[in-house]
C-alpha cells in the first residue's frame, strides 16, 4: 500500500480491507427472518444469530464479538436489510469482518504499515507558500506533532515542499510501541483510518482521543479545503470525499463501540 500524501488512500487499497466486494456481482438475498444477539459465552462474546444461527464472516468465521454495544450495532445492519444484503450499506460488519478474516492474522504486516505512514507523515509535509495555507498547517497540525512528542515520545523533523525527509528511527519504534497493544478490531480501524488521512499521527490521536473524528478529518483535508476556497469544488471529488468520511465515520464507532 502506498502512502500518497497528496492523494489520500482511500482505506482500500489492499485486500481483505473494507469495500472490497466485487461491485459487479449481484447482492445477495435475505435468507433469514430474525436477528438476534447471542447470549455471552463463557469469554464474555456474543454471536450474531440469524434465525437462531450463527453469521458468519466471509471467511467462514463466526461472527463473534465481545462488545455486546458493538454486537448490537452490527444486528442491527443486517436487521434492517430488505430483500437483498447490500454491503455498503453495512459498514461496521464490512470492517469487522476484514479484522476477523484479514487483520487477525497479520497483525504484525498491518502494524508495520502503519509505522510506515509515519514515517512520511502527511502533517510532517508543509507548504511554503501561500502564507494563509502555511499558516493554517501550522495550526491544526503542529499541535499534534507536540502531543505525539509528548504522549508517546517520538519527535518528527518537519519538511517543507514534497522533498523526502528521513525521521528518527526511534519515532518509528515509539509509533510501533502506541500501536502494539491495540486489539485486532481498534488495529482494523487505526489502519483504516491512517490511509483514508495518510496520516498515522492524526489516526492515532483519534484513537487515543485526541482528537474528534471531526477534527482529525478537517486537519488532514486542509490542502484540498484551501484549494476549494480558492478555485471551488468539484462534483465528482466531493462525491468521493463524502464516501470516503462515511468509512472514517464507521472506523471511529468501531472503536467507540469495541470500548463499549
Amino acid at each position: 500500500m502506498s502512502n500518497d500524501r497528496d492523494g489520500k488512500g482511500d482505506g482500500l487499497s489492499k485486500p481483505g480491507l473494507p469495500g472490497r466486494e466485487a461491485a459487479a456481482k449481484p447482492l445477495p438475498r435475505r435468507f433469514y427472518k430474525t436477528v438476534e444477539v447471542g447470549p455471552a459465552d463463557a469469554s464474555g462474546s456474543r454471536t450474531i444469530l440469524l434465525d437462531g444461527r450463527a453469521a458468519r464472516t466471509p471467511g467462514k468465521r463466526e461472527l463473534r464479538l465481545a462488545s455486546r454495544a458493538l454486537a448490537e450495532a452490527v444486528a442491527t445492519e443486517w436487521d434492517v436489510q430488505q430483500t437483498a444484503i447490500d454491503p455498503a450499506t453495512m459498514p461496521l460488519t464490512r470492517l469487522v469482518n476484514t479484522a476477523i478474516d484479514g487483520v487477525e492474522a497479520h497483525r504484525a504486516d498491518v502494524a508495520a504499515d502503519i509505522v510506515k505512514y509515519a514515517g512520511s507523515d502527511l502533517i510532517c509535509y508543509r507548504a511554503d507558500y501561500p502564507e494563509g495555507l502555511a499558516r493554517r498547517q501550522e495550526a491544526l497540525w503542529d499541535p499534534v506533532l507536540a502531543w505525539a512528542a509528548d504522549r508517546h515520545g517520538a519527535s518528527f523533523e518537519i519538511a517543507s515542499g514534497i522533498m523526502p525527509v528521513s525521521q528518527p528511527d526511534e519515532s518509528g519504534k515509539r509509533v510501533a510501541e502506541a500501536v502494539a497493544p491495540l486489539d485486532t478490531l481498534r488495529l482494523t480501524a487505526l489502519h483504516v483510518m491512517t490511509t483514508l488521512m495518510g496520516s498515522a499521527l492524526l489516526a492515532l490521536a483519534v484513537i487515543d482521543g485526541r482528537l474528534t473524528p471531526e477534527a482529525a478529518w478537517e486537519a488532514a483535508h486542509v490542502d484540498e479545503d484551501w484549494q476549494i476556497s480558492e478555485w471551488g469544488e468539484d462534483a465528482e471529488a466531493a462525491a468521493r470525499r463524502e464516501r470516503r468520511w462515511h468509512e472514517m465515520q464507521a472506523a471511529s464507532a468501531l472503536v467507540r463501540l469495541a470500548a463499549a
